[in-house]
Order: C-alpha cells, then structure tokens, then sequence
C-alpha cells in the first residue's frame, strides 16, 4: 500500500481540514476545569439534535455556526459535551437536546452535515463533526453491552459508565473502505445502490470486516458487489463520517477483470466509464454525480481531471 504524493494539487476532501481546535482531552476529566470553562464568558455552545444544528448566513456571505455565551444556552442536565478550545483560549461545547431552538430573529435554519458541511468553515465543520458524531453514539450507546444495565455519561460526553458493573464504554468509529476502480483502459467503475434515485453512480465501498486488513476488504468488497477482481491498492486520504460513525478510508484500486456481476443486494447497477463516457453521461443527465461532501467525489475527480458536476450546473 501506498499513499498518494501529489493530494495538495487537488481540492480539500470535505470535513478533513484542521479545524484549528485543540480537543484538549486531558481536561475531560477534570471537573472544576470543565466548570469555569462553562462558565466563563468567551466560551461558546451550540445545539445538536438528530444530527443536525442550526446555521446562519452572515452580511458578508459567510454561513456559520449559531452559537451563544454558555449563560444563554439552554438547560441540560448531562447531555454537555466539551469539543475542546482554540488558540484564543476559547472553549467550545455542544448540547444534545430533543430539539433545537428557536431563534426570534427567524433567520437561522436546521441543516446536517450533507449541508452545512459544504457551507461552514473549517472551525464551525470540525466543531459540527464532533459533535454530531459524539450524538449519534450517545443515543445508541445508551445501554452496558456486557450487563445491559443503563450507562451514565462521563468524560464530558466522551465516555458512558456503567454503574452496575463498573465497565468503561468509550465512542466507536468504524472503519469502511471507499475506492475508485480503474481497469487497464484507465475507465472507472462506477456504481449505484439499490436504494439511490435512478442516475446516480458513485464508488464502491464498505465496512471492513472483524480480523481483515484495509487493503484486503477493497479486494473483497469490489468482488462481492461488482464481481470484479482487484490486484494494486493504493491509499488515498480518509473522511470522517458519522453517519452514524465511519471514518471512510479513500483508496484508488486497479482491476485485474473487466467482467461485472453486481450482488444485486447492495448495488443494482455498475458500470465501467471512460473519462469521454462520463462526461457525456453528465451532459445528457443520465449519470447523477455523488454529493458533493463525500470523499467519493475526490476521488472521482482526481481520475477525471476536473471537478464534477453540481446541480443545475451547465456543461
């Protein structure tokens, strides 16, 4: 395996540029420190419900974050989660709450990450990862996995206790392989799940598996959903995903075969597309590139040499 030399002469993969945020974890324990941090008047919150937050546009064209002083945010007894400080001193947290407030103002609007992501800068992004990935694990962790009794929060927000038997529960990532596939011709093979609107294709990909290296589940997951065999792997860049909570690991993959058997599970439909073949799919709108946000599309765009694509864009 291999990692890919000339990434800076590409554009950004979304959700990967340093936030500027130092998650400061050895404060999480510290409780007084936690506490004056709360309550000091620089410190920011924001809201997470169901994954999503509220945003703002600015006069100057920017959209952000909405965020309060700690004394204006709403009341939660334990949902508080320390996202860490910046260089000014700073200190971030975010609440998870049911719903998110309302603003008097009315200018403000929910959105996740498939949005904002693309909006925000690279503070406000890192900060709204964080948090929702943070979210996502404490609503579905709520539970001991080895006695089964109900977890308290600790760690600000980084660790869920079991009171009954004492275990330790701490947030999980899990890793899922994304790849662009290219054969000898230099065509790649594009894909689209049983589940997506007609028209759209993106990479392949997939959860690695208990006991399996990364390159050998690209190997795997290319044979099981398109019947195609896989020899070269190279590593490209990853993605945080929380969607509930993957970390996508980027890869280009070389074909040793051409011939496609899709699973008909998890991809109904794939497809092996030269540059010329693909650019003409976009024009006549036969093909629906992928959301703009998701590493698929970086790589998709390192093989075509342009960007892909937006809505409504004209070609």
């Amino acid at each position: 395996m291999s990692t890919l030399k000339n990434a800076s002469a590409d554009r950004p993969i979304s959700l990967t540029a340093p936030s500027g945020i130092d998650r400061a974890a050895h404060h999480r324990l510290d409780e007084a420190w936690l506490a004056a941090a709360w309550s000091h008047p620089t410190t920011r919150v924001f809201v997470v419900s169901g994954g999503q937050v509220l945003i703002d546009d600015t006069a100057d064209g920017r959209t952000e974050l909405v965020m309060t002083p700690a004394f204006e945010a709403p009341v939660t007894e334990t949902h508080r989660y320390f996202l860490g400080t910046d260089a000014d001193g700073v200190s971030y947290f975010a609440l998870q709450k049911d719903s998110l407030p309302g603003r008097m103002d009315q200018s403000a609007r929910p959105a996740g990450l498939r949005e904002a992501g693309l909006l925000l800068s690279d503070r406000d992004a890192g900060l709204m990862v964080h948090a929702v990935a943070l979210e996502n694990w404490q609503r579905l962790h709520r539970f001991c996995s080895r006695c089964g009794e109900r977890t308290v929060i600790a760690a600000a927000g980084h660790i869920r206790r079991c009171q009954a038997c004492g275990a330790e529960h701490y947030p999980r990532t899990d890793p899922a392989v994304i790849m662009l596939v290219t054969d000898e011709e230099d065509r790649a093979l594009l894909g689209r799940q049983v589940h997506w609107p007609e028209g759209r294709f993106s990479t392949l990909a997939g959860f690695v598996e208990p006991g399996e290296s990364i390159e050998a589940s690209v190997v795997r997951e290319v044979f099981e959903e398109a019947g195609v065999t896989v020899g070269e792997v190279e590593y490209v860049a990853s993605q945080p995903w929380p969607f509930p909570s993957s970390l996508m690991l980027g890869f280009f993959a070389r074909a040793t075969s051409s011939e496609i058997t899709v699973d008909g599970e998890e991809i109904h439909e794939a497809r092996w597309f030269s540059r010329e073949d693909l650019a003409a799919a976009f024009e006549s709108g036969e093909v629906i590139p992928p959301y703009g946000i998701s590493i698929a599309s970086r790589l998709i765009e390192r093989w075509y040499g342009k960007p892909l694509p937006k809505p409504g864009d004209v070609i």
